[in-house]
């Protein structure tokens, strides 16, 4: 009996040191290490907001896109503010069929929205430039958030239409700007490769200087341009038709995506 109970008291001290030196049953991989990016801020990512300030559970953020990869040998006009409400850049877009895109902002459009009800009568399409062009970069969640979702019920409210396009102020944002963005229904974020400039020539952010399949080309609003926008246009016209190219609707190649099962 003495023998039995020392053999049993030797089989407990060995099983305690086996659990002690980790030799129980596994956790699996990773187990107890944080996932990856967990405790990673990015950059003006609004450090110290409550939580449900991001996109709903299972979204994401939208895509910033410059240049759209596609095998048709097409290019799009984008336009910004609505400052410049020239009446022959309608007939221009109503006579060639350009399906332009026009990114509004509220207090620069102004009293001027029967003239988008007008473009968008021709085939313009209508989507966000935010409330009053604040560069939103650095800005908090709430104030991002008040400028994309108060123009997206303006041109709601004014032409029935809800953008899910959207084009930050001086092309300047942070990942705040995208979560806002998703939260108030945007599914692209729109910048640039070309510029059209006031004297109807090009200039381009990086790349290869001459127009290419899928470029985005920014029509910016200008204060006293020697070239109306309808005359910038023209000449904008010339050079796409002279590479071979010819305008695209930027809507019909970034469509957004459709939930599953839709």
């Amino acid at each position: 009996m003495r023998r039995r109970g020392a053999r049993t008291a030797l089989l407990a001290a060995v099983a305690l040191l086996a659990a002690l030196a980790g030799c129980g049953p596994s956790a699996g991989p990773g187990a107890g290490t944080a996932a990856p990016g967990a405790g990673e801020s990015g950059a003006g990512d609004g450090a110290g907001q409550s939580p449900g300030d991001g996109p709903a559970p299972g979204g994401g953020v939208p895509p910033v896109v410059d240049h759209v990869p596609t095998e048709d040998e097409v290019v799009f006009l984008t336009y910004d503010d609505g400052a410049e409400r020239d009446p022959r850049f309608i007939d221009l877009v109503r006579e060639r069929r350009l399906p332009v895109s026009m990114f509004l902002t509220d207090s620069v459009v102004g009293p001027g929205y029967a003239h988008f009800a007008r473009l968008r009568a021709v085939g313009a399409s209508l989507q966000n430039h935010t409330l009053d062009h604040p560069a939103l970069r650095g800005l908090p969640y709430a104030g991002q958030r008040a400028e994309i979702c108060g123009q997206q019920r303006k041109l709601a409210s004014r032409f029935g239409v809800r953008p899910h396009l959207f084009r930050p102020p001086h092309g300047t944002y942070d990942a705040t700007t995208l979560r806002a963005a998703a939260d108030c229904g945007i599914t692209a974020v729109v910048l640039w490769r070309v510029t059209l400039e006031g004297d109807g020539g090009l200039t381009y952010t990086h790349g290869a200087h001459r127009l290419a399949p899928g470029d985005i080309v920014s029509v910016p609003s200008a204060g006293t341009p020697p070239l109306s926008l309808a005359e910038r246009t023209t000449r904008l016209l010339r050079e796409v038709e002279e590479q071979g190219l010819r305008v695209g609707r930027l809507e019909d190649h970034l469509r957004p995506a459709r939930p599953p099962g839709a």
